[in-house]
């Protein structure tokens, strides 16, 4: 899954894509090295980073939906936490939802999901990105609670007419946890695949590996990003979220021969 962020503010590539040609340029790149999906957002996520009205994020986002599936048939996921933008993602041509909300900051994105059909990606987040990392960030057993919240977000979203093949679970790497919290969510997966669903991990460029690196340039962290990709995929992850896809591609074709 190729990360596109249309902002001004993401953390490694805020400002990067947001002019349109070039954020569409970029998709298409990305599908040309190998991503199997394009997951487009138009509000950070970052730690304190402030919401986007609806209006402002489906200008960004809308545009680009349609130009790359003018262009290419690779699918398309909207990272979006409204359900107006993925309703509206999704008739431009975008085939899912990814919800770092897991559907509880709008009460009628499972009813989007629901009524399209499409699969829909259910994320544990602490808080909200504005505040996620403030204060003192504790968790009694973080893979147990991520594990019973995502357990009842799938449930409410299965209730809600959303069909148990079309949902994926995210444990939220960097979404209100400590770099230690990262480190032992990404050992400790295989607790996470007893849940019965896809696992996505979105640990590309995260800080905990600026952290362990002592590196604060987020560009500057691939061999890091690939080392989460392979713990990941040893302990059963099915996606990997990245912001480099090509050599996480080779990196992947390598590994899986072993």
């Amino acid at each position: 899954m190729g990360i596109l962020n249309v902002t001004p503010d993401s953390f490694s590539d805020g400002g990067t894509f947001y002019n349109h040609d070039v954020a569409v340029a970029h998709a298409l790149k990305m599908a040309d090295e190998g991503a199997d999906i394009i997951d487009i957002g138009g509000e950070s996520s970052r730690p304190g980073s402030l919401p986007v009205s609806v209006e402002e994020e489906l200008g960004r986002v809308i545009t680009v939906i349609s130009a790359i599936r003018l262009k290419s048939q690779i699918p398309i996921s909207i990272d979006t936490v409204k359900a107006p933008v993925a309703r509206k993602a999704l008739e431009s041509g975008a085939n899912m939802i990814n919800d770092i909300s897991a559907g509880s900051f709008d009460p009628e994105m499972f009813k989007v999901a629901a009524d399209a059909g499409v699969p829909i990606c259910l994320m544990h987040l602490r808080g909200r990105p504005r505040t996620m990392q403030s204060g003192n960030i504790h968790y009694d057993d973080v893979v147990l609670e991520i594990a019973e919240y995502l357990k009842k977000r799938a449930d409410t979203a299965i209730k809600a007419g959303i069909r148990k093949e079309n949902i994926l679970i995210d444990p939220g790497i960097g979404f209100g946890k400590t770099a230690e919290h990262n480190v032992e969510i990404l050992k400790r997966l295989k607790e996470l695949k007893l849940l019965d669903y896809p696992i996505i991990i979105g640990a590309s460029r995260k800080s905990f590996i600026g952290k362990i690196l002592n590196n604060q340039n987020s560009k500057e962290r691939l061999e890091g990003s690939l080392a989460t990709v392979a713990v990941s995929y040893r302990n059963g992850a099915n996606v990997f979220r990245v912001h480099d896809v090509g050599p996480t591609k080779k990196f992947l074709a390598v590994l899986s021969q072993f």
